[in-house]
């Protein structure tokens, strides 16, 4: 089963990246839990996002469409970055997720979606 790994936005990663101390620590210790998930043989897909200050959206109404521009509000609404993983089911994802360094200062979340596949389209 695939499933996206995303790590919600928070207040500090639309700020964008601030080389601190704690942000080399976390990129570190990112680092490792990406080199245990490619050993696992579980990683497909990994990288961060700019602030949504860099993004735009575009709304679709029947045949028109406008174009937003960033940034948008409800940050924690917003994604930071993902992972796209193979596992063999929901609690091995969760499984990982739960080892993961915590990928902001102070609290974030991570929320695990599967993908649909083909057979569930029949």
């Amino acid at each position: 089963m695939r499933v996206i790994v995303l790590v919600k936005a928070t207040e500090d990663s639309e700020k964008g990246f601030l080389p601190t101390a704690w942000a080399s620590e976390m990129l570190e210790a990112m680092g490792r839990f990406n080199d245990e998930l490619r050993n696992a043989g579980i990683l497909l897909a990994a990288d961060g996002l700019k602030p949504s200050a860099y993004g735009k959206r575009i709304a679709f109404d029947g045949t028109g469409r406008t174009v937003i521009d960033g940034p948008f509000s409800e940050t924690r609404e917003l994604v930071a970055g993902f992972w796209l993983w193979e596992v063999k089911d929901m609690d091995e994802a969760v499984a990982w997720v739960q080892r993961c360094p915590n990928p902001m200062p102070g609290p974030s979340e991570i929320e695990i979606r599967p993908l649909f596949e083909a057979a569930d389209l029949s």
